[in-house]
């Protein structure tokens, strides 16, 4: 007799405490997680990286890809702004690069005596051609300086300078479409010149010339 109520007493002890024990773990897990820190999302384009807190995703063509944190010390529009500008000039680069190996503008020969790539610097240098170049970009970087100042006060989109001949933005899904493919071709052309360079330092041809007299080593 004594034995069963002893066992019956131990059960309903057990019964008793058991669901508080539960509940008590459940809790204090809830408001451990409610205060506790949040991880960091991690960048798409650097998976073993964190996620830049500037590069939210707000902008086009932005996959989370700052090695450097150069979004943390500077201006995220400003850092637009370099990309597309020189995204921009790359693309025209990479296109005169490959069309001097097509064909040759006329009187083009008589000035530059058939150099190509770095080599038409070096002989417009001597010519003291160069200096005119450096008086107009200089007059067309007043403009962009006036318009990088207007960026960064918000009054206007990062690289855009209303121009837009063929009509790519006449709504937001082509403008999102182009702009991307802006961006896109724009970081392709930047390697792709630096390439193309220093494939003329090494062999001193073209990049169509080059491809074309390719020889497996």
């Amino acid at each position: 007799m004594f034995r069963s109520a002893l066992i019956a007493s131990a059960v309903a002890t057990a019964s008793a405490f058991a669901p508080g024990a539960v509940l008590g773990v459940t809790s204090t897990t809830r408001s451990t997680s409610a205060v506790g820190p949040k991880m960091q999302a991690m960048s798409a384009a650097v998976p073993f990286l964190k996620k830049p807190s500037a590069l939210d995703g707000s902008m086009v063509g932005d996959v989370g890809f700052d090695p450097l944190g150069m979004s943390e010390v500077a201006d995220i529009k400003f850092l637009r702004e370099a990309e597309l500008k020189h995204g921009r000039i790359a693309m025209l680069a990479a296109a005169g690069s490959m069309a001097q190996d097509i064909f040759t503008f006329p009187g083009v020969e008589k000035v530059v005596s058939g150099a190509k790539m770095t080599g038409v610097h070096d002989v417009l240098v001597k010519q003291g051609a160069m200096g005119q170049l450096l008086l107009w970009l200089s007059f067309l970087e007043v403009f962009g300086t006036i318009a990088l100042f207007e960026t960064l006060e918000g009054k206007r989109a990062p690289g855009d300078f209303k121009f837009d001949p063929l009509n790519f933005s006449k709504n937001d899904v082509t403008a999102k479409k182009y702009a991307l493919a802006e961006v896109k071709n724009g970081r392709l052309a930047m390697m792709g010149i630096g390439g193309m360079v220093h494939g003329y330092f090494l062999t001193g041809k073209g990049p169509i010339e080059l491809l074309s007299n390719f020889k497996a080593l």
